[in-house]
């Protein structure tokens, strides 16, 4: 089965339980109260045959900055987002993206998932948003 290719330029269009996740991850009022309001886009280039990936999350606040090969653990640096720093490895799940980050908070990560023009992202914690591509 070959594997979705998730090169593209997505913006969000909806999001759920945001706040509740940056406050499981202890982020401090004010900045959650702040990151709540942007509207970011992501950025990816994905390279089928090399499993190399870049995510880059861009807002007009701060912007966030993945570079990965998929199957391979890095040291992932959260400072932009909580300061903190994770082993983290992205893999596959069927044609879903599995992302495990290990670190002094436990239960961190995420999934990635196409539907068509969609780029769904949901946290271990349950929050959930939308990306459309453009």
């Amino acid at each position: 089965m070959s594997k979705p290719n998730y090169t593209g330029i997505y913006h969000m269009v909806s999001q759920e339980h945001f706040e509740e996740y940056l406050a499981a991850l202890d982020v401090n009022y004010a900045l959650r109260k702040v990151v709540c309001i942007l509207k970011p886009s992501k950025h990816i280039e994905h390279d089928v045959n090399t499993g190399k990936m870049k995510i880059k999350t861009v807002t007009t606040f701060k912007n966030f900055d993945m570079d990965f090969t998929l199957g391979q653990e890095f040291t992932e640096d959260l400072g932009p987002v909580d300061g903190r720093k994770c082993q983290t490895t992205v893999n596959w799940d069927g044609d879903k993206l599995i992302c495990v980050q290990r670190g002094e908070k436990e239960g961190r990560g995420w999934t990635h998932w196409l539907e068509g023009n969609l780029l769904h992202l949901v946290s271990k914690q349950g929050e959930l948003t939308v990306f459309r591509k453009v």
